[in-house]
């Protein structure tokens, strides 16, 4: 088994340089010896039958329960040699992926049950989790750095700046915010622009704190959050925003949420949806992901969303590629959560943690590696209602900064 395996690796590991050390003892390096050179170790024989069988799933799963070791290196640095090689994937495991592909339409299928119980599998988890290393508004997507050395915190303002400049908004426009999360979006809508915002959310965590916070900023009047499905909200709006939540729409339900999204959106209204995409055409969720992050989920390429937008009646006006930006946000989680790891074994275990340094580290490696991108779509269900020339953005982004200098809350003398 150990020799089989040597001679599909062998074959996979074009670039890099990777020391693998089976349980029996056999020792192999593949790649052409460029850059750091990362050592790992197979603690038992079934690790090897595993990466053979399904190495998609059994890669992440082998490093969560600690059979498979990393003796030089860590697992971002394993993962960048082996998302950067010629191949997406191994040949070895490329039926496994087309019996994917084939019933991926069931495993997305979401409806509303099914999607509570999916958003409840990950946002629902402990809130000290994720403020080990989220930004202190606790933005659970794509930052957007303006500069190269942007701070984290400084990303996601000036994401929420990009996207309320996009949006257009004027005081008193209603404002459905569909995946709300922990409600920092659209608290700085309501906040900077006067709007009257209404998010939704699907998750009982994120529910609870998001009213918590408009109760504490005094926005209770102007922001309201709802635990409730987008398919359900009654309307009309005179905006619709929409961040990093149609990732858990599913490819069947495409049709249904652009259509709703119509719906709920006034004649000269505007909606600006935020979601990671794939650069290549359609596929798969990886199957560790979909089985122990976001089941569920799946990541869409614009071939598949724009039919569903044309067909629901609606206009793209605009269409903005973020490509490394997540990468970048990636980074600076995966660092954050690592300088806290321990503080993430005593809120779960050891196992937990391993998990979520491997998603963490997975996730960053595919969007600076492979084909995964962000992309954010502006909307709107006639001509005329947007200017035809984008410098309205930059516009819109400088008198935001203006009104973020007013409401910084004055430093006081201790």
């Amino acid at each position: 088994m150990d020799r089989v395996l040597r001679f599909f690796l062998n074959q996979f590991v074009r670039r890099g340089s990777i020391t693998f050390v089976t349980a029996s003892g056999l020792t192999f390096t593949c790649g052409d010896g460029t850059g750091e050179p990362v050592r790992v170790r197979l603690t038992t024989s079934e690790v090897a039958r595993q990466l053979l069988l399904d190495p998609e799933m059994s890669f992440g799963e082998t490093y969560t329960d600690g059979t498979l070791l990393i003796e030089r290196g860590s697992i971002a640095d394993l993962l960048t040699v082996i998302l950067d090689q010629p191949d997406v994937m191994p040949r070895w495991g490329k039926l496994q992926w087309w019996l994917r592909y084939l019933v991926r339409n069931i495993q997305q299928f979401n409806p509303r049950g099914r999607s509570r119980d999916n958003v409840a599998r990950h946002y629902d988890l402990d809130g000290r989790l994720y403020s080990l290393f989220l930004d202190a508004d606790q933005q659970y997507s794509c930052a957007y750095f303006e500069t190269p050395d942007t701070t984290l915190d400084d990303a996601q303002l000036a994401k929420k700046r990009h996207i309320a400049a996009k949006l257009l908004l004027e005081r008193d426009h209603s404002v459905l915010d569909i995946g709300s999360g922990w409600g920092g979006l659209g608290l700085y809508l309501a906040e900077m622009t006067g709007a009257n915002l209404t998010g939704i959310t699907l998750s009982t965590e994120q529910f609870q704190v998001s009213n918590a916070r408009a109760v504490e900023k005094k926005l209770t009047r102007s922001a309201k959050f709802l635990l409730q499905d987008y398919r359900d909200i009654p309307g009309p709006f005179d905006r619709i925003v929409s961040v990093g939540m149609f990732e858990h729409v599913g490819v069947d339900h495409y049709d249904t949420f652009f259509k709703r999204c119509a719906g709920l959106l006034e004649p000269d209204g505007v909606m600006l949806l935020h979601s990671i995409g794939r650069s290549e055409g359609p596929g798969i969720t990886n199957p560790w992901i979909a089985k122990y992050i976001f089941p569920g989920g799946y990541i869409p390429a614009l071939s598949e969303v724009l039919p569903a937008i044309e067909g629901a009646g609606l206009l793209v006006c605009d269409i903005e590629v973020l490509r490394l930006h997540y990468a970048e946000t990636l980074k600076a989680w995966r660092e954050r959560f690592m300088a806290r790891r321990e503080e993430a074994v005593r809120l779960y275990d050891e196992r937990f943690a391993r998990m979520w340094e491997f998603y963490l580290a997975a996730s960053e490696m595919s969007f600076r590696k492979q084909n995964l991108m962000n992309f954010q779509i502006q909307i709107t269900k006639r001509q005329g209602i947007v200017p035809v020339t984008r410098d309205y953005i930059q516009r819109g982004e400088a008198k935001l900064r203006g009104l973020e200098q007013k409401h910084r809350p004055r430093l006081q003398i201790a």
